[in-house]
């Protein structure tokens, strides 16, 4: 089951509680059941992620306080190096190479398949 509040949090972040102290703003507990409601997913939503993440790289990770912040920090590592670029763009030319149109299929279903390559 997919917990789509969770999927919310690590996309577009969490409502930060923060009130107005002098020229900063500081962070103050929930009081609301909302706002409670928004600290517990936050925190799930973490959980989650750390979750994902192999143990010794866990601490890397930990200074991150917001799922989101989290979420693009893993896939800023996770997202591909050099090697795994080349890789893909192997991987990728090899399709485009083997890549024939059979006859039995129309043009329009050709190009679908060959967009769908390069997409």
């Amino acid at each position: 089951m997919t917990d789509y509040s969770l999927l919310e949090v690590i996309k577009n972040g969490n409502k930060v509680l923060t009130k107005p102290v002098g020229s900063s703003e500081q962070a103050y507990e929930p009081t609301t059941e909302e706002e409670k409601q928004d600290k517990w997913n936050e925190i799930k939503a973490r959980g989650t992620l750390f979750m994902a993440l192999p143990n010794k790289y866990q601490i890397k990770f930990h200074s991150y306080q917001d799922a989101k912040l989290l979420m693009e920090a893993i896939e800023k590592m996770y997202g591909g190096n050099k090697e795994s670029k080349k890789v893909q763009r192997t991987l990728l030319k090899q399709q485009y190479e083997n890549f024939t149109a059979s006859s039995l299929e129309t043009i329009d279903q050709t190009f679908d398949r060959l967009q769908k390559l390069i997409s």
